[in-house]
């Protein structure tokens, strides 16, 4: 395990008293200007819109500068999580998630936002879809982010290749019929891969898809009773089908593929398939960024015992509690999440690249429904039937589809990863990687039982 993302996960552990360490100066972030802010942001195409949308909007309109600092998704986790536990101020804003938010909420680590949404009416807070507030939202009932865009999990699919072979995809696949229509539709010699999926170590990439198998095999990483379940035949079974897929039909690389990858990957026409995030087809069906636009077929997430199986997810905008600048940092977290900010996204660059999933007004906007007709519903439904406190066969001891809603679970979830990964890239067994994470599991659970 890498030494920063240990640290990383010995603050997040701390869950009452903060991290002490180098940096811990409690110091504001940035710029000591009043008018410039700092924010970190986990490197998707959204922010990367953000990015480009910033000066010539948000700052020409407040005369606030935005210092922004862009990373892929485990090293944004591990910048993120060492300045907020060590109280280091580095940064104003940031981008975090729903497996976050209620942790640091809990830990006094956030400011908490329903004050200033609920004060400014247009705003709108009432607008924002209720499952990502809920994700959100800390013990006391308040929210600790504001939701940039929301996202489930479905699977998408190359509509050519499969007219090509005469193949039908139904509306609510199962895991056997993707197994099999990723044989068929397998190309190495045209370098196109039956289906693409994460197997980049992370508990926020690898294991975000792999849960989801998980959960609809009737596997759990803990039950109710904080039993731990690890190396379980249904947690086992659905590990092994996922290696065995990426092994025999997955794209080339595939140990170091995350989301961007995969994207990336699809988006060239080099897969038949793509399992991961709604949030992806907006970026698919930008003809400028993506050779697939209007090509795409958007289904539910693959299930095998339940009936449905998508995650639910937010990257949120938070301000952690060391900003010294929280006026200035709440006017660029309401503009970047608000209804303005969408309008100008459509404009500018395009209708697809809204960043949706978060507000029930996105989904009247005419142009946004032409544009995402192909995917619009589909990401909603699965939005409303993801079910973070039961989503599985059995009850889960806290909340959470594609991860468990405890500190412990990044650290956790990060090793067996890595040995996960090592087994799609043929290192390593399912059993073993299993093995080793039910004993990792049961130290953690005696922390709760």
């Amino acid at each position: 395990m890498p030494r920063k993302l240990a640290l990383a996960a010995a603050c997040l552990l701390l869950a009452t008293a903060g991290c002490s360490g180098a940096g811990s100066t409690g110091s504001s972030g940035g710029d000591s200007a009043d008018n410039t802010i700092t924010a970190l942001m986990v490197g998707n195409p959204q922010m990367e819109d953000i990015q480009k949308l910033t000066a010539d909007n948000f700052t020409k309109q407040t005369g606030i500068t935005v210092k922004f600092t862009i990373l892929p998704e485990n090293e944004l986790r591990d910048k993120v999580t060492q300045d907020v536990a060590n109280q280091g101020g580095q940064y104003d804003v940031a981008t975090v998630g729903a497996y976050e938010v209620p942790i640091w909420a809990k830990n006094g680590w956030l400011h908490e936002l329903s004050t200033q949404a609920q004060a400014d009416s247009a705003y709108d807070s009432a607008d924002l879809l209720k499952p990502m507030v809920d994700s959100l939202t800390g013990e006391d009932g308040k929210m600790y982010a504001a939701p940039f865009y929301g996202e489930s999990s479905f699977l998408m699919y190359n509509k050519e290749l499969f007219a090509a072979k005469g193949l039908t995809m139904p509306e609510h696949p199962t895991w056997a019929q993707v197994a099999d229509f990723a044989a068929k539709l397998d190309d190495k010699g045209k370098g196109v891969a039956g289906i693409c999926l994460r197997g980049l170590p992370g508990w926020g990439e690898l294991f975000a898809p792999l849960t989801t198998v998980v959960n609809t095999y009737g596997g759990t990483w803990f039950e109710k009773d904080w039993t731990p379940k690890v190396n379980s035949p249904e947690f086992t079974q659905a590990t092994q089908f996922y290696v065995d897929l990426l092994k025999k039909h997955g794209q080339s690389g595939a140990p170091q593929s995350g989301f961007t990858e995969c994207l990336n990957t699809f988006g060239q026409g080099k897969a038949a398939m793509w399992y991961d995030a709604t949030s992806a087809a907006g970026t698919l069906e930008d003809a400028k960024a993506s050779k697939v636009a209007g090509k795409v077929g958007y289904v539910y997430a693959p299930v095998n015992k339940t009936e449905y199986s998508g995650w639910l997810w937010t990257w949120a905008w938070a301000m952690p509690k060391t900003t010294k600048k929280a006026d200035a940092a709440w006017k660029f977290i309401s503009w970047a999440t608000s209804k303005d900010y969408e309008k100008l996204v459509g404009e500018k660059l395009g209708w697809s690249r809204v960043p949706s999933g978060k507000r029930t007004s996105t989904y009247s906007i005419p142009e946004y429904k032409e544009s995402a007709k192909a995917f619009a519903d589909i990401t909603l439904g699965s939005i409303e039937h993801a079910d973070p406190t039961n989503p599985g066969l059995q009850p889960r001891p806290a909340l959470g589809v594609q991860f468990v809603g405890i500190p412990e679970f990044a650290d956790l979830g990060t090793k067996v990863s890595q040995e996960v990964s090592a087994a799609i890239a043929g290192s390593n067994t399912v059993d073993k990687a299993l093995a080793d994470g039910q004993k990792q599991a049961e130290d953690v659970a005696k922390k709760y039982k």
